[in-house]
C-alpha cells in the first residue's frame, strides 16, 4: 500500500447516529430504545448513503464518485483513458482510477483492454501496480489500481538528470524482479520504458501499464503484433515477423539501464527509418565513464540477435547487480491476500490474523462478507480492502 501501513481508526461519534439530542436531555424511554438501536457499521452507513443520500446518489451520478471510491483531479490520460486520484471511502487511502470511455472503444482496443485487465489479476509482486478493483457501467470502465505518487523515472531523469550508479542497480534490480516475475507467470510486458516505471511516496519502484500486455501459455510461444514504443522496441519487431516475448521484454530492459545511467537513449534518430535502421543494426555507444560491469551487462542485452541476449537470471548473476539483495524475488508463484488466508487454517501468524479480521470488522466486514466475495479477482470492492485492511484516517490524509 502506498505510503505504508497505519493504524484503521473507526469513527466513535460521542452520542449514537439515531439522537440529535446531549444525553442529559434525553428521556429514561428514549434512552431505553437509543441503547436498543445498533450503531451502523461505516460499510453499512456507506451502501444506505449510496442508496439514500442525495449528496451521495449526485455525486455517484455526475461522476464524482465511482462505487465506494470518491473521485479527485485529473492524473494523467491516454489516447482511450483518463486516470484520476481518487480514494476509498472506508479506508481513506489513494488509488489511481483507469477511466475508459466503452463507446470508443473498437474491437481491437476492447481484446487489448480484456488482456490488460487478465494479466494484472494474475500479477501480484511488490514492484508491480496493483489492480484492485474493476467497476463497470454501461458508458465507462473503471479500473481501480495502486496509487504511486512518487513520479515517473522518465520525468526524474528529464528534471535532474541521470541516476546515480547506487541508485541505478537498486532501481534496475527492482524492474528486474517484476519482469523475472511476470515471466514466470508467462506475462509479457511489450511496452516497458521509463514512463511506465513509477515510484510510490516511499521509494519503491512499480512497473505499471499493462495496455499491451498478453499472456502465453509457454515463452516460446510465438507473438506477431508490433506493440510498444518505438524506442524501446527490439530489432525482431521492425522485420514483421514472428518473434519470442521474453527476449522483447529483455532488450527493452537494455534501453531503459541504459537512460538510467547516461540520461540519454541509445538510439536515436531524425526519422523513424534512420532508427528502424539503427535499432536492427544494433549500433550504440556506450559512454566510457560507464563502470566496466554496467557497460557489460549494457552490451550483453542489447544484442540483435535474440538468442544471443542475456537471460534474466544472467542478469541476476552479474558483477555489476552482486551487491544487491533481491528480496523481491522470494515470493511464491502464486501469491495469497492475507485476508484470503483468514478463509483457512494456514497463512498468517495469530498476531497478524487477528490484527487483520479486527481492522475488517471495524469497517463492518464479516467472515460472512468475504466467503460471498471471491478474493481471487478484482470484481469486488472486498478485494481492495482485504489487500489494504489498514489504513489512514481522513484527517491523517488530509482528505
Amino acid at each position: 500500500m502506498p505510503g505504508g501501513h497505519c493504524q484503521v481508526r473507526s469513527p466513535k461519534p460521542r452520542h449514537s447516529i439515531y439522537s440529535l439530542t446531549d444525553s442529559s436531555d434525553v428521556g429514561p424511554e428514549e434512552e431505553e430504545v437509543d441503547d436498543v438501536m445498533p450503531r451502523l457499521t461505516p460499510l453499512e452507513k456507506l451502501t444506505t448513503d449510496m442508496c439514500k443520500d442525495e449528496t451521495t446518489i449526485k455525486e455517484l451520478i455526475i461522476g464524482r464518485r465511482v462505487g465506494f471510491y470518491k473521485v479527485r483531479g485529473e492524473i494523467g490520460c491516454g489516447t482511450f483513458s483518463r486516470v484520476k486520484l481518487a480514494f476509498h471511502a472506508l479506508t481513506k487511502d489513494k488509488v489511481a482510477l483507469k477511466i475508459l470511455d466503452k463507446t470508443r472503444l473498437d474491437s481491437q482496443a476492447q481484446r487489448l483492454l480484456s488482456k490488460e485487465i487478465h494479466s494484472m489479476e494474475l500479477l501480484q509482486h511488490p514492484n508491480v501496480v496493483q489492480l484492485y478493483e474493476v467497476v463497470e457501467t454501461p458508458s465507462r470502465l473503471y479500473l481501480v489500481m495502486e496509487y504511486a505518487g512518487g513520479g515517473d523515472l522518465h520525468n526524474r531523469i528529464c528534471s535532474e538528470g541521470k541516476l546515480s550508479d547506487s541508485a541505478s542497480k537498486i532501481t534496475f534490480a527492482q524492474v528486474l524482479s517484476a519482469i523475472k516475475y511476470m515471466h514466470n507467470m508467462n506475462v509479457i510486458h511489450r511496452d516497458l520504458k521509463a514512463e511506465n516505471v513509477l515510484f510510490t511516496c516511499s521509494g519503491c519502484l512499480k512497473v505499471a501499464d499493462f495496455g499491451f500486455s498478453t499472456q502465453v501459455s509457454n515463452r516460446s510461444d510465438a507473438l506477431d503484433t508490433f506493440c510498444g514504443s518505438p524506442p524501446y522496441a527490439a530489432p525482431e519487431l521492425f522485420k514483421d515477423e514472428s518473434y519470442l516475448g521474453p527476449p522483447v521484454d529483455v532488450w527493452a530492459m537494455g534501453v531503459l539501464l541504459f537512460f538510467m545511467v547516461t540520461g540519454t537513449m541509445p538510439f536515436r534518430a531524425d526519422t523513424m527509418g534512420k532508427l528502424r535502421r539503427s535499432i536492427i543494426e544494433g549500433a550504440f555507444t556506450v559512454p566510457p565513464w560507464v563502470p566496466g560491469p554496467c557497460q557489460r551487462l549494457i552490451k550483453g542485452i542489447l544484442k540483435p540477435v535474440p538468442t544471443e541476449r542475456y537471460a534474466l537470471d544472467q542478469m541476476l548473476g552479474c558483477d555489476w547487480l552482486l551487491p544487491v539483495e533481491f528480496p523481491w524475488l522470494m515470493l511464491p508463484s502464486e501469491p495469497e491476500s492475507p485476508v484470503g488466508s483468514l478463509l483457512d487454517s494456514e497463512g498468517l501468524d495469530e498476531e497478524e490474523e487477528e490484527e487483520v479480521r479486527s481492522s475488517l470488522e471495524e469497517l463492518g466486514f464479516t467472515t460472512e462478507h468475504l466467503r460471498n466475495n471471491q478474493l481471487k479477482d478484482s470484481r469486488s470492492p472486498i478485494t481492495w480492502c482485504s489487500s489494504n485492511p489498514a489504513a489512514p484516517s481522513p484527517e491523517e490524509e488530509g482528505l
